[in-house]
Parts: C-alpha cells; structure tokens; sequence
C-alpha cells in the first residue's frame, strides 16, 4: 500500500496548519488563518462509528481498506513507537525525551477508527500538571518551577483498543445464610473473670447453579507499550461518547504512536476485565449473605473491536540527573506521573518531628506536661 502523506497547507500563506484544542478548526501559527474541518460536528457521527469483527482481525483477515502503512520511529530507551507524517526525519521521544530518527521502513497497522480530538491547549495541560506537582508532598521546589517555566509539552495521540462483547455465563456455587448461636464465654473484667453470654456469626451453605448474561461495550485497554501501565491505565475517566471518526486533519501539529500491544494480547487483557465484573454478576446472583463461586463457563458472542486514538500532552523532564515522566489527558486535564522526591524537604520532616519529640520529652521530664 502506498504510504500516504497528509499535509495541510494554509490557504493565506502556505504554512502548515495545525489543530486548535477544544475547536472543529485548524489554526496558522504564522498568519492566524483558520479553516473549519469539514463534517467536524455531525450529530450522528458516534452512530457512524465502525465496529470491527473481532475474529477477522484476529485472523489477520481485515480487508486491505482496514489497514495502513505508516513510516515509523522506535525509541532506543522506552520502546515507544512513534508515527511520523509528512518530510518529518527525527525528533525527540515524548515519552522519555530520547533523540529518535525514523526508521527506513514502514509498519502495516489497522487504522484507526476514531479518536478524541484535543480540548485542553498546551497551556491548560502545562497549569493542570503544575497544580498537580503543587499539591505532591515532598516534591522538589525546583521541579515544580521547571516544569512551570521549561519546554513545550508534547501532543500525542495514543493508541487503544475498545472491545464489546454479548456474554452468557454458567455458574456453579454455593450461597450462604448466616445465623446466629448463643454461646457462654468468660471475660475479665477490673481484674474478675465474669461468665457472659454472646452471640456468634455462623453460617449455612447451600448449593446453588444459574446463569447471568452482560452485554459489554466499549472495554478500554491501552495499545501503547512505552507508557508505564499504571499512569496510562490511570488517566481515566475518558468520555468515549465524544470519539468521531477519524480524521487526518485532527492529527495537525501532533504526533501519532503506533499500537505496540497486539490485537490478541489487547483482547485477552480485555476478556479478564471482563471475567472479574462477570464474577460480581455471579455474586450478586447467588444472593444471601455470602458467596462462594465454585466454577463459572462463559460463552462470547458478536465480538468486536475499534482501534482509537486519545489525546494526552506528555512532559519528559531530567531533574538531577533523573527522568521524571509526566502525563496530562488533553481531554479532562486528569494528570498522572512518575512521583519525584525531595531529599531536602524529607530530612526537613524529619528533622521537624524529631524536634517535637524532643521537646515534649524534656517538658514532661521538667513537669511542664503529662503524657499519657
């Protein structure tokens, strides 16, 4: 397939245009020229989303519309695999700030079928992730400052897969009823043994089978390899009801990482979401005052999957010799990142406790306090 090349010249001065957050336009940075990006705000265009079969992709067998090739970039220190468009050779990882150059080939993938377009400027994110390291005890007072004054933020779009899924599950258990016995026990009480009567939680097991059924729609798991699981998993909530189809233009001034998590294994981390929220089902289901699940038997049905892309703004910053990784969803200003520590301000603490100690020991020695 032909690689295509997407660029977007602006119609007063021939400068590439690039999106505006939290707009349906693309921006000159030069002459401030805007143009609207057509069919940007179709009522119906979540409607007009496409699902793909999940045993086609699976099999490789999605048809050649469904795939692209796309010139890529692997970083040498987090594996990150970055998208490049356009005459663009190199550039800077902006998951770890590592010089990357483009590879000589070019990587088949399933296209995107959606995204969510960038809301929060650059700006925005910048003042989110500053409030956010404000609020951290023990960080840094010169990384804060750093990251309030130092480079530009990176846009990137990151790779996920959704996934829906009609479930039947069979279930064999056992559901318990608790009551309750009167037994006699002995207590001390000022120093006397006294016999009191109590009563003790116990409980009965029944066996118990049935069936629960869950429509699943839309599990999200994160296709990149090259952020840290826990900050990607975390930047959550997304508001998926705000995808639109996919669209070149909305990737204007951006960078786009290629999946690095496959279909498959997407898919199996996505099945194992879904068996804990069935094995709640089957909690639920069993009823009484405790539960215990003995077996469960899951069938799926009209499986499917969407590759998207959601907007973050990224900050890859070396303080003291050390990298600290910083994430922002461009969508909700929900920040996550790699917690940094001050020595100073620890010794400080403890320091300052130390101090305090020290000075209610000597007032109850002088008879100044009494602690219990």
């Amino acid at each position: 397939m032909p690689q295509e090349e997407h660029r977007f010249p602006c119609e007063s001065c021939g400068a590439d245009l690039r999106f505006a957050p939290g707009q349906t336009e693309l921006v000159c940075p030069y002459c401030g020229h805007v143009q609207g990006i057509p069919q940007a705000d179709t009522p119906s265009r979540r409607s007009a989303l496409t699902e793909y079969d999940l045993r086609s992709g699976l099999a490789n067998d999605l048809p050649q519309s469904q795939m692209v090739e796309v010139r890529t970039a692997h970083c040498p220190s987090c594996g990150a695999v970055v998208e490049f468009d356009g005459a663009t050779h190199a550039a800077e990882c902006p998951f770890c700030a590592t010089p990357v150059v483009i590879d000589t080939g070019t990587s088949r993938l399933i296209k995107p079928q959606a995204l969510i377009p960038f809301r929060l400027s650059e700006a925005e994110a910048r003042a989110e992730m500053v409030k956010w390291l404000g609020r951290l005890w023990f960080a840094p007072n010169g990384l804060v400052e750093y990251t309030r004054k130092g480079r530009a933020l990176a846009g990137m779009y990151v790779p996920f897969w959704t996934f829906d899924a009609d479930t039947a599950s069979r279930y064999r258990g056992q559901r318990g009823v608790a009551y309750y016995e009167t037994q006699t026990v002995t207590v001390n009480v000022n120093g006397r043994n006294e016999r009191r009567q109590v009563q003790v939680r116990k409980i009965r097991w029944y066996p118990v089978s049935g069936q629960v059924t869950r429509r699943f729609d839309d599990v999200l798991v994160m296709a990149s390899t090259s952020l840290p699981k826990r900050l990607g998993d975390e930047l959550t909530p997304w508001d998926l009801g705000a995808l639109v189809p996919y669209r070149p233009d909305y990737l204007a001034g951006f960078r786009a990482e290629g999946y690095t998590v496959a279909l498959r294994d997407g898919h199996a981390e996505a099945r194992a979401r879904m068996d804990q929220i069935i094995r709640l089902d089957v909690a639920r289901d069993i009823g009484g005052d405790e539960q215990r699940i003995e077996a469960v038997e899951t069938r799926h049905s009209a499986e499917t999957f969407k590759h998207i892309l959601l907007p973050i703004w990224s900050a890859a910053y070396k303080y003291n010799g050390k990298s600290y990784r910083f994430l922002v969803n461009a969508q909700t200003g929900e920040v996550q990142g790699e917690r940094p520590y001050s020595v100073w301000k620890i010794m400080l603490a403890v320091l300052a406790a130390a101090i305090v100690v020290g000075g209610l020991v000597y007032l109850r020695e002088i008879g100044v306090i009494q602690i219990q």
